[in-house]
């Protein structure tokens, strides 16, 4: 085992642990910061296997826009920070979900061990960053310019819905 093969599992156990603490946290925010965490990691898991490309966009994107996006949701819309009884569930529910995860993960294993076997025996090479940068730049343009408006569209839209949800709180038509 290499020292890269540590440093893979290690950011894997910490984008694994930190996704589990994410969505069984009970407080929004601490689920949001763990998320920042666990796609932190999995950036460090591109970093590992020499997609440093690929780690940047998951930092800038995913980190730098989703995660900001959602914590100015929450922000906006006056979301309740600590855990909330309505929408809990109750034990059985709890007990069922844990079984269903531990079945998928079973599956997934299951599929994915007898692949990691072959993998070695696959050619790992591809296109580098200047096919990448040419073929998003070039050929898909356009689709990635109506992505970004279609986001821009959406950010104003959330920020127009927080408005009228602030403005209907307090007491305003």
């Amino acid at each position: 085992m290499t020292g890269l093969d540590v440093a893979f599992a290690a950011a894997g156990t910490v984008a694994a642990a930190s996704a589990v603490l994410s969505v069984t946290t009970r407080h929004v925010v601490h689920a949001a910061l763990w998320l920042v965490v666990s796609l932190g990691a999995v950036a460090g898991c591109y970093l590992v296997l020499g997609a440093e490309f690929v780690a940047l966009v998951q930092v800038l994107i995913y980190v730098g826009a989703v995660v900001v996006l959602v914590l100015f949701a929450l922000m906006l819309t006056r979301a309740p920070i600590g855990p909330n009884e309505e929408v809990s569930a109750s034990p059985l529910h709890r007990a069922l979900a844990a079984v269903l995860a531990a079945g998928v993960t079973a599956l997934l294993a299951a599929v994915l061990v007898p692949l990691a076997r072959v993998v070695g025996a696959v050619r790992r090479g591809g296109p580098g960053t200047t096919g990448l940068g040419e073929q998003l730049f070039g050929t898909w343009v356009w689709p990635f310019e109506a992505l970004s408006v279609l986001l821009l569209a959406a950010l104003v839209a959330a920020l127009a819905v927080a408005g009228m949800a602030r403005g209907r709180g307090a007491g305003e038509p």
